[in-house]
């Protein structure tokens, strides 16, 4: 019967050392994972940056005064690589595919997806020639509309509206300064 309590004593020191530790391994394992989490994302963002230096000569070539492409790239949950304000790269579920897509009254459209950066550097020239395009017929389908000619008016209009005005005015005083002299009298 002595056996049986230090077996007990024995068991609960046992589980909480048992339980301290899986605690430590569990949180051992949240931390690999959250480097993983970050290493991924860190390997996001770089796969973003070859794409952004490889679309370097790409930009060089639209003139200055074309002010509609602003290319950079957004940190967060998501990095994206943005290439104007509807349009980005972004990478795939499994962090190696990049998705051109655009935003859309109507939802987000995907312009293209592949593994391999000189796809996405064709989709992207494409894109940019199109809005340039699109630009440029904006700029154009815009005439500016003509000033209207003057119209003359009639001047006669306004003085029969004084001379009415003024006879309206006289009899109106005539008529007060008779019924005030009738009412005196």
């Amino acid at each position: 019967m002595s056996d049986m309590p230090n077996s007990a004593t024995d068991a609960a020191a046992e589980k909480p050392m048992r339980l301290r530790d899986a605690l430590r391994q569990a949180r051992i394992e949240a931390a690999d994972r959250t480097g993983v989490v970050v290493d991924l994302r860190d390997a996001e963002v770089a796969r973003l940056e070859i794409l952004n230096e490889a679309l370097d000569p790409l930009f060089e070539q639209i003139p200055e005064r074309i002010d509609l492409f602003d290319r950079g790239i957004s940190q967060g949950e998501n990095p994206r690589l943005w290439i104007d304000v509807v349009a980005h790269v972004a990478m795939g579920r499994d962090k190696r595919i990049y998705r051109f897509v655009q935003d859309t009254r109507f939802g987000r459209i995907v312009i293209a997806e592949s593994h391999e950066v000189p796809a996405i550097i064709d989709a992207v020239t494409d894109y940019v020639a199109r809005r340039m395009v699109e630009r440029e017929h904006a700029l154009v389908a815009t005439p500016i509309p003509p000033e209207p000619e003057p119209v003359e008016k009639k001047r006669r209009s306004g003085f029969w509206t004084f001379a009415l005005g003024f006879i309206l005015g006289a009899l109106a005083l005539f008529g007060l300064a008779l019924f005030a002299t009738l009412r005196n009298m």
